[in-house]
């Protein structure tokens, strides 16, 4: 993943969460043993000294928190999230599954991707990539993103991300020479890059991801499961087949 990994206090904020729900078990069981003549106050330190034993549950009981959080604010806004701009997408784009990716053209791991998405493609005949830009990382993200969303009108989107990820770097020059590579009409390309429309797509992105709890590229939702790094081809496939299932 980049270095835009969730922030401290978004971690200290699901750390009290955790505390506070352990708190809460303790009280609720401590409460039913007290019904049975039990000591409220012991029941209550045999649980403190568990979790100060097993501190181990703790990192547990904090991705089952996000995880259910994820899942929860994704049921929100998941029509949203799988609805592509108009030709953004890899794969088969009337796959009957759905993959979505948050990519940002800077990200080095988004880059290490690329292999992991086409070999689930080819895995996947029924699989839609849907590809959302997320420009977080270089003062040029933005303007790559905007020209692949300029690429995706002129029916070029694949070639265009294949090329600006085959650049290596992301820079004004990096950028035409990618949508000269796809074969862009670059005037078109220009004007869509420059719209409303490009715009408000980049920023519905931006919302989307602080919903989801997004802060880092590459993120993925596959189904039920939001996941965030480069986590290899092999647990795509594993998120890709349990949406499947569902």
């Amino acid at each position: 993943m980049t270095a835009e990994k969730p922030a401290g206090g978004r971690g200290r904020i699901a750390l009290i969460g955790v505390l506070i729900a352990l708190a809460a078990v303790a009280g609720w069981f401590a409460h039913r043993q007290m019904g049975a003549g039990s000591d409220r106050a012991a029941v209550e330190t045999i649980v403190r000294n568990y979790i100060l034993e097993h501190p181990e549950i703790l990192p547990q009981a904090m991705e089952n928190l996000q995880r259910n959080q994820n899942r929860g604010q994704l049921s929100q806004v998941r029509s949203d999230v799988e609805r592509p701009f108009p030709g953004a997408v890899l794969g088969n784009p009337n796959g009957a599954v759905t993959l979505v990716e948050f990519t940002d053209y800077a990200c080095g791991y988004c880059r290490r991707s690329v292999e992991d998405i086409a070999a689930l493609a080819k895995q996947n005949p029924d699989l839609k990539i849907v590809i959302r830009e997320l420009p977080i990382i270089s003062p040029h993200s933005a303007a790559a993103a905007r020209m692949a969303l300029a690429a995706a009108e002129q029916g070029k989107y694949t070639a265009f991300h294949d090329a600006m990820f085959a650049a290596g770097q992301i820079d004004p020059g990096a950028i035409e020479a990618a949508a000269r590579a796809a074969g862009l009409d670059l005037d078109r390309a220009r004007t869509v890059a420059a719209s409303a429309a490009a715009k408000t797509e980049i920023e519905r992105n931006m919302a989307l991801a602080q919903k989801l709890g997004i802060s880092g590229t590459p993120s993925w939702i596959a189904g039920e499961d939001v996941i965030s790094g480069a986590v290899g081809a092999d647990r795509l496939n594993e998120a890709v087949k349990a949406a499947r299932k569902s």
